[in-house]
């Protein structure tokens, strides 16, 4: 009934009414699992509910029931969600305008990652970075499930990846394509400045590291992007409010003389890109173009 650490977590068995009018119900074959839904235990989580909630961001299955004035669904057909809440259910009550189709020749483990991590880093390395051939771009955490989907879009594009990661992972990350570093002894800052900067930083940490971020951007003008906010769930620091960091993030636009920028990301299933890009990215998946992380997968029940 409360949040913190996972002491705080419970596994409930309760009774699921039938769909609303507007909503299918389906039952969850995967569901996602990250620092979105840590943060949310621990109640650090931007707008989120109260506690309690039940986690999964996001989440892919079966319909089994249709609400009354939606589209018939055939029943058993497969479908995804960013539904924000509720992912980590055996069945689950959605509102049929956020379902997604899902290719039932996709690997179905590989494509829950997509809906929110793989969607997430799609529009920030097109929209909001907008990198490019040739561009040195600097990511925060390249072995994450966000940041491995950043490095393998960037290099798409043709960029040259650097970032942080932890040490036991940094073979992996160089086969990536990717050079890393080890966060905390922050040779990377130093490193980083010797080549010239980022053109784009992605940040997932937010608070101090926005300031150590930014001092790496590309004097000829970059872009540092910030998303997520992890900072406290990575470290196990006190939860702190995300919003005055963002704004003091933002506010470094209002310098018109620097020639760098900032931006926060988000992923929202009302923006009028998300759909068009999941779906894009399904169809990568299906031609094998990349393969998204799987690190561990866990019975829920």
């Amino acid at each position: 009934m409360s949040f913190g650490d996972a002491s705080h977590v419970s596994v409930i068995t309760s009774e699921l009414p039938s769909p609303a009018s507007n909503e299918v119900q389906l039952k969850v074959l995967y569901s996602g699992f990250g620092g979105s839904d840590i943060a949310m235990r621990l109640g650090g989580y931007p707008n989120q509910r109260p506690a309690p909630l039940t986690t999964g961001y996001s989440c892919i299955g079966h319909i089994t029931q249709n609400g009354a004035k939606n589209p018939k669904f055939p029943i058993g057909a497969l479908f995804g969600c960013l539904c924000v809440y509720e992912g980590q259910s055996t069945y689950v009550n959605l509102p049929e305008k956020y379902l997604i189709p899902i290719p039932s020749s996709v690997n179905l483990q590989q494509a829950v990652a997509l809906i929110l991590d793989w969607a997430t880093a799609y529009g920030m390395v097109h929209r909001s970075g907008k990198v490019s051939k040739g561009q040195r771009v600097f990511i925060h955490g390249l072995s994450g499930s966000v940041g491995y989907a950043l490095l393998t879009l960037c290099k798409r594009q043709g960029a040259e990846v650097y970032g942080t990661a932890s040490e036991y992972n940094h073979a992996a990350v160089r086969a990536a394509g990717a050079h890393p570093f080890v966060y905390t002894d922050k040779s990377w800052m130093m490193a980083m400045n010797v080549i010239g900067g980022a053109h784009v930083v992605f940040d997932p940490l937010g608070f101090e590291s926005y300031d150590e971020s930014w001092e790496i951007l590309a004097r000829s003008g970059g872009k540092l992007v910030g998303y997520g906010g992890n900072y406290n769930v990575i470290n196990g620091t006190k939860t702190r409010s995300q919003w005055p960091q963002i704004a003091k993030l933002l506010a470094k636009n209002l310098n018109v003389f620097s020639p760098n920028s900032t931006a926060f990301f988000y992923v929202d299933r009302d923006q009028s890109t998300f759909e068009p890009e999941l779906k894009t990215l399904l169809e990568m998946l299906k031609r094998g173009e990349f393969r998204s992380t799987k690190e561990l997968v866990l019975a829920l029940w």
